[in-house]
């Protein structure tokens, strides 16, 4: 990799670590913080749903307008819009007023996380997809794992307000490093093109992108059970306390994110549609057994599963995202339909589990949580079958590790 776009990519590591800390400070605290307001099971779900509803209304405007008109003003944007978040947090002390923070804290995200995604797409050489992006996401992985650690030290050593706190300055961080480190938007390197980006029929139609939408969908349905009701269930359930409860947050992203970058590696090498499916199967897995846990050890094992499915999937669903982007001439746009997909998930993990919490009882959304994975494990792999149909003015992205050496030579 050039050195320009090492600084690039070193840039976009440190902008979305400092941001995603910052969230994952804020997020695993909010459950327990609304029940204490008086939420309903279905509000908790709202306050989680709306920040996934409105970052899928605007994911692919953002995404497409950034294959045209470049990265760096939707990055920084989006996470300045996260530092005025956190101070609306701080203002608002009613259920109704979280679950409008979340819905702009939604579209602040549909500007930062796909438009990010296809910049590192865009510099990622030929036959690297894999271990670039599985590099890359650590950065969300570690974020998501230092988070819910910090949130409970300082929600119980300070108050939940310094936690709110903490999520702006760290984003602001972000924000300001992009600015700083970030090229010019005329000296982008990025495949930009002149040409309006490839039609939203093709892309849905396509053989290779529906598929990933589907496991990533499934995947992020299971992420958005977790997020927003095992702090609950493991409350109610097991009287975990809070400190507890950040430890089994984090020990499923971290172990994710420890594997990313050998499973990258991996996936350059060796059939990504298989490493796709194993995760799947880990992740099913680790699911159900949240509805056979009989305490913390229980939980902590499932945790533990969980990420490691999600650390053997994502990195090969990553990389065929970036060869489909490659090949499409479309990356900001794709980055964008697999975002939607993580948004919709949550959407509907955050609902489906506050209706079942309300109507019958938490334990059981996790068989439905199960059974939505071995869904979308079974259209991946269905949908993989199917014939390509000719891109109709696309290049077929690398998908060998011919011409990349490790890490960043050449």
């Amino acid at each position: 990799m050039p050195e320009g776009n090492r600084r690039v990519f070193i840039t976009l590591f440190l902008a979305i670590l400092t941001s995603v800390t910052g969230v994952g400070i804020v997020v695993p605290l909010l459950p327990v913080y609304a029940r204490h307001l008086g939420a309903s099971g279905l509000y908790v779900g709202l306050i989680f749903g709306a920040f996934s509803l409105s970052r899928s209304v605007f994911l692919p405007y953002f995404g497409r307008v950034s294959d045209r008109r470049g990265r760096k003003p939707f990055i920084i944007i989006g996470l300045l819009g996260y530092v005025v978040v956190s101070v609306a947090f701080m203002g608002f002390r009613s259920v109704e007023a979280l679950i409008v923070v979340r819905f702009l804290q939604g579209i602040a995200s549909a500007m930062i996380m796909p438009v990010t995604q296809a910049y590192v797409g865009d510099i990622t050489p030929d036959g690297g997809e894999g271990f670039v992006m599985g590099l890359f996401n650590m950065s969300v992985f570690l974020g998501l794992s230092i988070g819910p650690l910090l949130g409970g030290f300082i929600s119980e050593s300070y108050s939940l307000h310094a936690a709110f706190a903490a999520m702006g300055a760290l984003a602001l961080v972000g924000a300001l490093t992009a600015m700083m480190w970030l090229p010019p938007l005329g000296a982008e390197r990025v495949r930009l093109h002149k040409r309006a980006p490839i039609g939203w029929k093709y892309l849905i139609t396509d053989r290779d992108i529906p598929p990933l939408f589907a496991f990533r969908f499934a995947y992020t349905t299971c992420i958005g059970i977790l997020w927003g009701f095992l702090p609950i269930y493991a409350d109610g359930r097991f009287s975990l306390p809070a400190g507890d409860i950040g430890i089994l947050l984090m020990l499923g992203v971290f172990a994710s994110g420890v594997i990313h970058v050998p499973m990258g590696v991996l996936a350059d090498r060796f059939n990504k549609n298989a490493l796709v499916v194993m995760g799947g199967m880990l992740i099913t897995t680790a699911v159900f057994s949240f509805y056979m846990a009989r305490g913390f050890w229980d939980l902590f094992a499932a945790c533990l599963v969980f990420g490691l499915g999600g650390g053997v999937a994502m990195p090969a669903l990553m990389a065929l995202a970036v060869i489909s982007g490659n090949r499409a001439r479309a990356m900001g746009s794709v980055m964008a339909l697999l975002t939607m997909a993580h948004s919709l998930g949550m959407l509907v993990g955050a609902m489906l589990a506050g209706l079942i919490m309300d109507v019958s009882s938490l334990r059981r959304v996790f068989i439905w949580g199960a059974a939505i994975m071995v869904l979308g494990v079974m259209a991946f792999c269905v949908g993989r079958l199917r014939p390509r149909r000719r891109c109709p003015r696309g290049k077929r992205g690398g998908s060998g590790v011919s011409g990349f050496r490790y890490p960043f030579q050449g």
